[in-house]
């Protein structure tokens, strides 16, 4: 099945990191921002046997501030995936370094601020 060119589109925005690991399922588009919603693949984690973890539902989003596009905030809504041990029944996730630290901006974000402004500004709340 051919790929939705929009979501193909998104995909070239997004951090290298998370193209490996991420599937874009939503892009919506304002006059002010554009934001991408990501959801973790069920590809398991490395260091567990095939079938020892099972998916379990998704945490609470995370917004992260990347690169504006075309004078649009660019943010991404990133689900990252709950998993259960099978043998133990206990809760799992992947560790993801996707912010610098103290931040709601992607690390190449923060480091383009760093680099012009000499500081990483706050622009206050997400939303």
């Amino acid at each position: 099945m051919e790929k939705n060119p929009y979501i193909e589109l998104a995909e070239c925005l997004l951090p290298e990191e998370m193209v490996e690991y991420f599937d874009v399922v939503k892009v919506y588009k304002t006059t002010e921002t554009l934001d991408v919603t990501l959801e973790e693949r069920a590809i398991g984690i490395a260091g567990y046997e095939i079938g020892q973890l099972r998916p379990n539902g998704f945490y609470e989003e995370s917004v992260v501030r990347d690169y504006p596009v075309r004078g649009r905030k660019m943010s991404f809504h990133v689900k990252r995936r709950r998993w259960i041990d099978t043998a133990t029944g206990k809760s799992i996730s992947r560790r993801w370094d996707l912010v610098a630290e103290g931040t709601r901006f992607s690390k190449e974000f923060a480091a383009f601020l760093k680099d012009m402004l000499g500081q990483i500004p706050d622009y206050g709340p997400l939303s």
